[in-house]
């Protein structure tokens, strides 16, 4: 009993860290920055990712009064002229608009400060895309399934090693887990956001879609696998599949809006465009 109390454990804790590596590690997480000016410490957050409907406001805590600066922007991924925007002061805030682009639109931009003293972030650009959004009764239960595939996959595989009963069950469990929140909530999630349902193989290259088909086809190879005789170490890769698959950073090569053309295309392949 000890055992598999350590071991649901021992397996929110490996999901609950994957996810949260996800999460910060995502091209559409929040890019927070610093950066010191007449001796005073500012943080500051720019964000990657953006629901259309509303215009994208950028707010920035700067309480030095005399401090101001302008938001420079363009369409990606382009080679088209910047666009200048003076930042608004509103007491210790500056804040400038982007204008809101198409599902899987996307812009870079950066501020300058100070008459182009300090341009920000330091390492460039940022990059935001637009999407749309997503209702809370399909959102929900799609994150909810998925997360639960990883805790009962991963559950699945420390019984396994630890030679437990149950770990066919679990598997079979964590097999519908994904078929749900996965090929199901999945695509219906990118159907919102993006307009279409499925952008992965055999019609494109999105990272999401195809690490989707990935760890299904894999634990498909381990339901198959256990259905007359246990095969444990089936159970295993599969699980340790899904956990390397899932730890990919979310939405990387995701939907991209190519500028020229008005296609959504997998921003793996957008370096054809420039």
């Amino acid at each position: 009993m000890l055992k598999k109390v350590l071991f649901w454990v021992l397996a929110f804790v490996i999901t609950i860290s994957a996810a949260i590596y996800q999460r910060k590690t995502g091209p559409t997480y929040e890019l927070k920055t610093q950066f010191a000016y007449e001796g005073q410490n500012y943080k500051m957050g720019f964000p990657r990712s953006h629901e259309i409907g509303n215009p994208c406001i950028l707010d920035f805590e700067i309480p030095q009064q005399h401090i101001t600066g302008e938001l420079m922007y363009r369409k990606y991924p382009t080679n088209d002229p910047w666009t200048k925007v003076e930042l608004i002061r509103e007491g210790d805030h500056l804040s400038g608009e982007l204008p809101v682009q198409g599902p899987a639109g996307k812009l870079e931009y950066y501020l300058l400060l100070q008459n182009n003293k300090i341009q920000l972030p330091i390492d460039g650009p940022v990059v935001i895309r637009f999407k749309g959004a997503v209702p809370p009764f399909i959102l929900i239960p799609h994150i909810f399934f998925m997360f639960f595939a990883m805790l009962i996959s991963t559950l699945a595989a420390l019984m396994a090693l630890g030679k437990l009963p149950r770990q066919k069950l679990y598997g079979q469990i964590t097999f519908v887990l994904l078929l749900i929140g996965g090929l199901t909530l999945g695509p219906i999630v990118q159907k919102y956001a993006f307009g279409d349902l499925w952008t992965g193989i055999p019609f494109g290259w999105d990272l999401t879609d195809n690490k989707t088909l990935i760890a299904v086809l894999f634990w498909l190879l381990a339901f198959v696998g256990n259905l007359k005789k246990e095969r444990r170490g089936l159970t295993v890769l599969a699980a340790v599949a899904l956990l390397a698959i899932f730890s990919i950073p979310h939405s990387m090569f995701g939907s991209e809006l190519n500028p020229e053309t008005g296609e959504i295309i997998s921003a793996m392949i957008t370096p054809l465009f420039f």
